[in-house]
């Protein structure tokens, strides 16, 4: 990974950087490190799936387009999960993050991508574990078990929507069978 890919982390455990950058190909090797072998597949959904995961994500948390290209990856007979990539707005500015869930439909990890905001709204890895092994529930919410970021309260709510969004694709989708 490049140098410019890792970001020190300085004071309340925020990274202190212009931009986040990875690639897919970057964030898709942190997530499934060789040997793994991943898959890019596309899903085509109708208007009835798209429904479903506007109910399940949440009204605000709803998918936009019905073509969605997520990765699956295995390791011999093991699978490993699926990783969904999220882009949108955070307040005026973009962030992209990765979604990483695992054949039961739970988080498997958070990354961010890309993120233009300030770097100083930018969600630290501390935050984003509290996201690891969450299911698509009442909890997974600012209002449920999810600590709202001080100063970053827009990151925050943009980031729970991303996963929750990514988990109700993920159910939809069903990429390795009924959840």
């Amino acid at each position: 990974m490049p140098a410019a890919c890792l970001l020190g982390v300085l004071g309340g455990g925020r990274a202190h950087a212009q931009a986040v950058r990875l690639t897919q190909e970057e964030a898709l090797r942190l997530a499934f490190p060789a040997p793994a072998v991943v898959e890019r597949r596309t899903a085509y959904l109708t208007a009835a799936q798209l429904a479903r995961v506007a109910e399940l994500a949440g009204r605000d948390a709803r998918a936009e387009t019905a073509v969605v290209t997520y990765y699956t990856a295995t390791r011999g007979d093991s699978v490993l999960g699926a990783a969904y990539f999220d882009a949108h707005r955070v307040r005026s500015l973009r962030e992209v993050l990765m979604v990483v869930v695992t054949a039961a439909g739970r988080v498997r990890r958070v990354e961010v991508v890309k993120f233009e905001e300030p770097p100083d709204y930018l969600p630290p890895v501390a935050w984003l574990r509290q996201l690891e092994g969450r299911a698509l529930d009442d909890d997974l919410a600012l209002a449920g078990a999810i600590a709202t970021m001080s100063g970053a309260t827009l990151t925050s709510r943009a980031t729970v929507r991303a996963t929750r969004r990514a988990l109700a694709l993920h159910a939809v989708i069903a990429p390795f069978g009924p959840v």
